[in-house]
């Protein structure tokens, strides 16, 4: 065993390599209380970058009424495009309508989200549409994105429960993620956004969507830790043969319109597990955790992460 890494034990039949897909610059810091400064932001997507992590979705064009900790979103990312050129470019970025889009568009970003609900009550608060008719608000946002030639991510929250809706049928789930992907987006990351899924719910999600004609492949799950369950059901993921998992340094992070949702699962949580499994994944676990304390200085408060506790306390 390696000093702040854990022994390796491979289990047969788990993918030899997955993607971690980082949302912690956009999805953990929209729901912070504390308005982070631009340079920390930029900072800070760089630091995910140096460490290794292969995606960092850097923020989101939303209205800033809606999120005021995302409002200098066009601020950071003329920021990071002067500085990091096509490095910058590449990062993903949520784009909420086709405003959002063109703001990504003029900075010639090439990765762009988009956000759907599979439930009609969260479809309500948070976008104000139906389940039906909230495509009808980014349908030609993805076809003008797929048009301009960029990649195009579909979310879909609520997957697995609903604070007002309680459990969530598996055929309305594939329902809403078919109609994103048949749209055209390339990859759908499946949200357990208040942190309800179990393991058996995990699988049977997936086998839902291969049943449906949907390949793993395109499959990414985002979990959140509320339950305790997050890398019990990541593993469960890797059983059904998912390869893409989104996480957050430092376990940042909730949904700002459902007050029941708390951190996403912590990348270093998840570099940890991955680590002790022997599933390559590419990231510097010591400098992801010295990137969640650095952060955690700014936020004022400690980070959630377990790992990142342990090896804090640890020498480097």
């Amino acid at each position: 065993m390696t000093e702040g890494l854990p022994m390796v034990v491979a289990e047969p039949d788990l993918p030899d390599r997955v993607t971690i897909y980082e949302v912690g610059a956009r999805d953990g810091l929209q729901n912070e209380e504390a308005l982070v400064p631009t340079a920390v932001k930029a900072e800070f997507v760089r630091r995910l970058l140096d460490a290794g992590l292969p995606v960092v979705e850097a923020t989101s064009f939303v209205h800033p009424k809606w999120v005021p900790q995302l409002a200098d979103a066009a601020e950071l990312m003329t920021g990071l495009v002067a500085e990091l050129g096509d490095t910058a470019r590449a990062l993903p970025v949520l784009v909420p309508n086709q405003r959002g889009l063109d703001r990504a568009l003029e900075l010639g970003l090439r990765h762009v989200a988009v956000f759907a609900s599979a439930t009609e009550t969260f479809a309500s608060k948070n976008l104000n549409r139906t389940l039906d008719t909230q495509f009808e608000m980014f349908e030609p946002t993805i076809q003008q994105a797929l048009a301009a030639g960029l990649d195009v991510r579909g979310y879909v929250s609520m997957c697995f429960g609903d604070p007002w809706e309680g459990p969530v049928a598996l055929e309305q789930v594939v329902a809403v993620g078919k109609r994103l992907l048949d749209l055209g987006c390339h990859q759908l990351s499946l949200g357990d956004t208040i942190g309800v899924a179990t393991a058996g719910h995990v699988k049977a999600l997936i086998a839902a969507f291969d049943a449906a004609g949907v390949d793993q492949a395109r499959l990414a799950l985002h979990f959140h830790d509320t339950y305790g369950q997050a890398l019990t059901n990541v593993h469960a993921g890797l059983q059904a043969g998912v390869t893409t998992f989104d996480a957050s340094a430092g376990g940042l992070g909730g949904c700002p319109y459902a007050h029941s949702a708390t951190g996403n699962l912590a990348t270093e949580d998840l570099v940890w597990f991955l680590t002790g499994l022997g599933i390559e994944h590419g990231v510097d676990l010591r400098a992801v955790v010295d990137t969640s304390v650095w952060m955690a200085g700014h936020l004022g408060r400690p980070s959630p992460s377990a790992v990142v506790r342990a090896l804090a306390q640890s020498p480097a």
